[in-house]
């Protein structure tokens, strides 16, 4: 996933959550529905956090300096973390303690806000709005993520992209969708019912859903963060690189990291006859790298050691020196 390929999701998402969010403010101080409440500050968490996954995009593409020699890539994972932690506190625990602040007005039996005149149907016209262009970022999240998707599930793509931003805006559109859809069935069934429990009801499940996507960014994010290997199939390229030399070398062992979404640097311990000379390792090991970024352009910083191999393999034996312990 490229940095070139985020910016237009996440910019449609930024734009839709402006809006939502100034409509929704104006509806909560018509109607004072606090399921209006917690989705307008829903999306003003989630029009903070379009914010600060552009700004780290755009920190991550800082030049290497001596004290961070493989660049700033991993920032961008610092910034989505944070992103994370802004969608528990700022919109998952203030939905719950609204739900928690309405139920005790509703059971001290103050007035429905809600049903008085017609103010519901501006908190429906409010929502049925928000959905349309909820909708609009959320298929905008689809079509970019598409092309980067392949044959992977939803789940596998969420879980295995090492890049952010498309997966961080598909959840967040998916559960601010699921949201809009919580506080209309609370304000429909207000009104239905004239009971404000239906409200305190719609603002809880709103926070305990935006608790949950919060956890799994944070999750996915985290383990972004320590530090993951290249996908399967980048490092089947990279075998395939260096086995495909005339050299007759092997790999002992070979390590792969991701020093940011597109920077992945490869350790390779490589296994060499005793009689070649220095010189014609130094050139295999030369036209190996070349080779592993031919095939996996990603490859930034690659690191090969030449090993030497036993000789002659004993009964059930390897050719291959023991590796050494971590």
């Amino acid at each position: 996933m490229s940095t070139e390929n985020s910016p237009k999701a996440i910019i449609a998402a930024l734009l839709a959550n402006l809006g939502i969010a100034a409509t929704k403010l104006v509806a909560w101080l018509i109607t004072g529905a606090s399921s209006m409440l917690a989705e307008s500050i829903h999306s003003l968490a989630d029009s903070g956090n379009q914010v600060l996954l552009l700004v780290g995009g755009k920190r991550a593409q800082r030049p290497a300096t001596e004290n961070h020699a493989f660049g700033f890539g991993r920032e961008r994972y610092v910034y989505a973390f944070i992103v994370s932690v802004v969608l528990f506190t700022v919109g998952g625990l203030f939905a719950l303690y609204e739900a928690y602040h309405k139920w005790h007005e509703v059971h001290e039996g103050h007035e429905i806000e809600l049903l008085n005149g017609n103010r519901w149907l501006v908190a429906v016209g409010v929502l049925v709005a928000a959905i349309a262009m909820e909708a609009f970022s959320f298929k905008t999240a689809i079509s970019e993520s598409n092309k980067l998707r392949g044959n992977l599930s939803w789940v596998e793509f969420i879980r295995g992209a090492k890049a952010p931003e498309l997966p961080v805006v598909l959840l967040e559109d998916f559960a601010a969708l699921i949201g809009l859809a919580l506080a209309l069935a609370g304000v429909g069934m207000t009104v239905i019912t004239e009971s404000g429990y239906w409200d305190v009801a719609g603002t809880a499940c709103i926070g305990v859903l935006l608790v949950l996507v919060a956890i799994t960014l944070a999750v996915e994010t985290k383990s972004l963060l320590l530090g993951e290997s290249a996908q399967e199939d980048k490092r089947d390229l990279i075998t395939e690189a260096v086995l495909a030399g005339d050299d007759g070398h092997d790999i002992i062992h070979m390590r792969t990291l991701h020093v940011g979404p597109e920077q992945i640097l490869v350790a390779i311990k490589l296994g060499v006859d005793r009689a070649e000379s220095a010189a014609d390792i130094a050139e295999a090991i030369d036209a190996t790298e070349r080779r592993i970024r031919a095939a996996v352009p990603e490859a930034q910083y690659i690191f090969i050691e030449p090993d030497i191999r036993r000789a002659a393999a004993g009964p059930g034996g390897s050719s291959r020196v023991p590796e050494p312990h971590p």
